[in-house]
């Protein structure tokens, strides 16, 4: 487990935290025919999020780079972040011509980061990046979870376990908490999960009454990428649609503006 003070010197305190998430699809258009990564980073700029949360972000891809002229030599979490953000990478999936996982972009810095494996079998790698976050001014730090989880149902409820026992402590304490990505929700038990374990609201839910739709891009039907927070009043959430959103990844992004409550 991560080990961090529970409380910082008081500073200036930032009054509103921007936050973003997005399945950036390795940097790939919808159905893998472009790369897109360049425009992608443009996007997240646009953005400007405080924090932001990627799955499926290319660590290293060799095939890539031989396919595309213009594929960046970095990798994707460093490329995205550029000089903006801080970064953090969870590696999760490993194959012989690279590998790719989560990532989380942090305009403050990360002052610890540990990724969890919690693949539910061998052939669906999946991981759980928790990074610890020191906001100018907040008495607790900030825990971020940034997470993709499994396709199947009965491996999703154990990731959610897992991610329950790990922040029941630090929720306990009263730390501020997000927990975003692509929870591959079809049935919608993780909210329940979260809300009765840990106290966490779904940001759309708590702004629009209901979890947003992000995927498939173009024709968004499924309610899949989510934002829970705790220990923060929620101002506003938004789905970021059409152009050129929805070209840039299979999936849309949502981002939140936070209050620290």
């Amino acid at each position: 487990m991560i080990a961090e003070p529970d409380r910082l010197p008081l500073r200036s305190v930032p009054q509103a935290l921007r936050v973003a998430t997005l399945n950036v699809h390795k940097g790939l258009s919808q159905f893998n025919r472009r790369m897109v990564v360049h425009e992608l980073r443009e996007g997240l700029r646009i953005l400007d999020a405080d924090v932001v949360f990627l799955q499926e972000v290319q660590g290293l891809n060799q095939r890539h780079e031989r396919r595309f002229s213009t594929w960046p030599l970095a990798p994707q979490h460093e490329y995205l972040a550029g000089e903006l953000w801080q970064h953090a990478y969870g590696r999760n999936a490993v194959y012989d011509h690279g590998h790719h996982g989560n990532a989380i972009l942090s305009r403050y810095p990360i002052v610890s980061t540990e990724n969890e494996d919690i693949s539910d079998h061998r052939f669906e790698r999946r991981g759980l990046l928790h990074c610890v976050v020191a906001v100018p001014g907040w008495r607790r730090n900030l825990h971020c979870v940034c997470v993709h989880l499994s396709l199947h149902e009965r491996g999703r409820r154990r990731q959610l376990d897992a991610i329950a026992e790990r922040l029941e402590e630090i929720s306990s304490r009263g730390m501020p908490i997000i927990v975003a990505g692509d929870f591959n929700d079809w049935r919608h038990r993780a909210t329940a999960i979260l809300e009765n374990r840990l106290g966490l609201r779904e940001v759309s839910v708590s702004s629009r009454g209901r979890a947003a739709r992000t995927y498939p891009s173009l024709l968004p039907m499924f309610r899949l990428d989510r934002i829970y927070v705790r220990g923060f009043s929620v101002i506003g959430s938004r789905v970021h649609r059409g152009a050129p959103w929805s070209l840039l990844s299979d999936h849309l992004a949502i981002s939140a503006e936070l209050r620290r409550a």
